[in-house]
């Protein structure tokens, strides 16, 4: 998994690869490197105010550092940033929250299949009551899994639909429980209302399990995906973070901004439409991906 999982970013990564290719070829660090080198981690969406404490690290190296040992400690700059904030999965119950067009109904279903290839009884629960297509997608990737699922009627309170997911979910002694949810009401103080009343009714019913809260994003939106987890991790805490849509347009460094700024980790990486195209992140493999030749 880890070898697939590395040829995979290595493809994603190939033009930032090839920006950062200069380093091979310099024989010491000077302040046309560092600008150079800036430029690049702007450009791969890493966000400014990281960028700024990646190049003031690097500062502190001495000027006859070669291109060699310059990438070196990158690895060991940007690794570190990745690790400071682990995800450490529930393997219970993983509410997805995000919004509208995220990907949160396509990583329910690659969630499953991911638990369902582990032999383990998984619950879905179709808690977009206000999209009947997401609920109709759901239930697709429920037949296509083997996993079983809770659905609602069109407009019904989600509350409700995930308080009787909740009851099948104890009754029937699932190993695995995965809530989509809503990604747009009303206004914005609606949505994240709504989340919290989603998260209560979840703590009320399940109060010894241990619930993963994970925010769904969109690796092409760069830092507008900063902006998102910045306000669902202020209404609802978040335990992780899932990239989305890492198929060649991705840039994803914005999982460094998530990371070192809002403390939350990356939790998965999502990169095709097939079943199997989810990961658990490894942040070894991300930064090796990133650097290597």
């Amino acid at each position: 998994m880890f070898n697939s999982f590395k040829n995979i970013l290595g493809t994603l990564y190939s033009n930032f690869k090839k920006s950062i290719g200069f380093l091979k070829n310099i024989q010491s660090l000077d302040q046309a490197t560092l600008n150079q080198l800036e430029k690049t981690l702007l450009e791969a969406d890493i966000g400014i105010e990281t960028t700024r404490l990646i190049i003031k690290d690097l500062t502190t190296l001495p000027p006859q550092t070669s291109g060699e040992e310059l990438a070196r400690h990158m690895n060991a700059i940007l690794e570190k940033i990745l690790t400071q904030e682990n995800y450490i999965p529930s393997d219970q119950i993983f509410l997805l929250v995000g919004i509208n067009g995220s990907g949160k109904t396509t990583t329910a279903g690659k969630l499953a299949h991911y638990y369902r290839s582990l032999g383990k009884k998984v619950l879905l629960v179709a808690g977009d009551t206000f999209r009947a297509a997401a609920t109709e997608q759901l239930n697709q990737w429920a037949q296509k899994t083997g996993a079983d699922i809770v659905m609602g009627k069109e407009n019904q309170d989600p509350a409700s639909v995930i308080y009787v997911g909740c009851q099948e979910y104890l009754a029937k002694a699932y190993d695995i429980l995965i809530i989509d949810t809503a990604g747009r009401l009303q206004t914005k103080v609606n949505l994240m209302k709504e989340l919290e009343k989603i998260k209560r009714i979840i703590q009320q019913q399940l109060p010894d399990k241990k619930l993963s809260t994970l925010l769904v994003v969109d690796g092409i939106l760069g830092q507008n995906s900063l902006i998102q987890a910045q306000l669902f991790h202020e209404s609802t805490p978040l335990d992780g973070v899932v990239l989305t849509k890492m198929d060649g347009s991705a840039k994803g460094g914005i999982i460094f901004s998530i990371t070192s700024l809002l403390h939350i980790p990356i939790a998965y990486i999502s990169y095709g439409e097939k079943l199997e195209h989810l990961e658990p992140f490894n942040a070894h493999a991300f930064v090796e991906s990133l650097l290597a030749d």
